[in-house]
């Protein structure tokens, strides 16, 4: 499936290995980028730390949701299905809507979301396609949202990165886990009584 093979797991450095096991353990499976970038431990590791100081912060008026509703809406605009998969998964669970996924990453003007959520994408967009063009008239209407300077930021580092990943992701044909495609969109068993 990908042009370079994933390492196994059992030859990863202990922190990469560490860090790999404790995401099965949490979502039960491993997801296919952090094996994929293992290959090179040292772009790994700073790939995963401004991830995490991206997508985990907790500051800011950006709702996790929202981070990965800028993560579907540009992996789409960039054709990235990993991404648009995976991170489309997490988008229907923060947000606890099985149809926001598809919506934003087809068409977010026509999404059933916020007009707050509207304005972050056009944001978001125009960094991802257009970043030349922004200029001081593109942060009034943010700003008449309610984001800060440093949430404006957000959006665009975030869609920045995702544009590394995007790209890394489609290059090397990495392929979304078949776990991603139902996650958030059917009820969870629960568990008998």
């Amino acid at each position: 499936m990908t042009r370079y093979p994933a390492p196994d797991i059992n030859d990863l450095p202990d922190d990469i290995k560490a860090k790999v096991l404790e995401v099965q353990e949490k979502a039960g499976f491993v997801p296919n980028v952090f094996l994929a970038l293992a290959r090179r431990p040292a772009e790994w590791r700073a790939f995963f730390a401004y991830h995490d100081a991206l997508m985990l912060k907790e500051d800011g008026s950006l709702t996790k949701g929202e981070r990965e509703m800028i993560v579907t809406t540009t992996s789409a605009a960039n054709q990235c299905l990993y991404c648009v998969v995976a991170h489309g998964a997490i988008l229907r669970i923060y947000e606890k809507k099985p149809l926001v996924a598809d919506q934003v990453a087809v068409n977010y003007r026509k999404a059933d979301i916020s007009p707050r959520q509207k304005a972050m994408l056009d944001f978001a967009m125009k960094v991802c396609q257009r970043s030349h063009e922004v200029n001081d008239d593109d942060f009034p209407p943010l700003h008449a949202h309610g984001f800060s300077d440093e949430d404006i930021w957000d959006i665009a580092a975030i869609t920045a990165f995702f544009g590394l990943s995007n790209r890394l992701a489609s290059f090397s044909n990495m392929q979304p886990n078949p776990e991603f495609f139902l996650m958030g969109r059917v009820p969870k068993a629960k568990p008998a009584a």
